[in-house]
């Protein structure tokens, strides 16, 4: 049975090799690139893992002691009003088909928890059931625009070539 909770730094090293190999399995050609574009594809440095440690709306989940997943997320003052923005769900490669749904439904709680009222977060195909089941909104895509040298070999479709 999945458990959900918040992450703690006994996690960190089973949080990175989960981030590896998720990144491994999105793009094989990984290992092949420069190591400054495969530590830029990674979310889960010491310090990105302490934040988000303490962003209060991060959850893990696991399975027998064994993580399945982990999504990443921050409250963000948009000037008018706060929200919880979604960085980046992680998941396991034989992680149970519930566990994305679950993540969102733990980040959608406490960021009611906390009296914020909007989860924003990608849809990535990780996300497309949880979306439905928490019966979000589509509002666009999302993009990311890469300045410098990352512009060039940044994850992701490129689009205006």
């Amino acid at each position: 049975m999945l458990r959900y909770r918040i992450f703690t730094e006994q996690d960190f090293e089973d949080l990175s090799a989960l981030d590896l190999a998720a990144e491994r399995r999105t793009d094989t050609a990984y290992d092949t690139l420069e190591d400054r574009e495969k530590e830029s594809r990674l979310h889960t440095s010491l310090g990105a893992l302490k934040f988000f440690e303490r962003s209060e709306h991060s959850f893990l989940a696991e399975e027998g002691g064994t993580v399945q997943g982990v999504l990443l997320a921050q409250s963000v003052w948009q000037g008018d009003r706060p929200i919880v923005l979604v960085v980046r769900v992680l998941l396991a490669e034989d992680a149970p088909p519930e566990t994305a749904s679950g993540l969102l439904h733990a980040c959608v709680k406490s960021a009611y928890d906390s009296a914020v009222y909007e989860v924003h977060f990608p849809l990535t195909p990780e996300l497309q059931a949880a979306a439905e089941a928490e019966e979000a909104h589509l509002l666009g895509r999302y993009a990311v625009r890469y300045l410098g040298s990352r512009h060039e070999s940044a994850p992701g479709e490129r689009l205006g070539r």
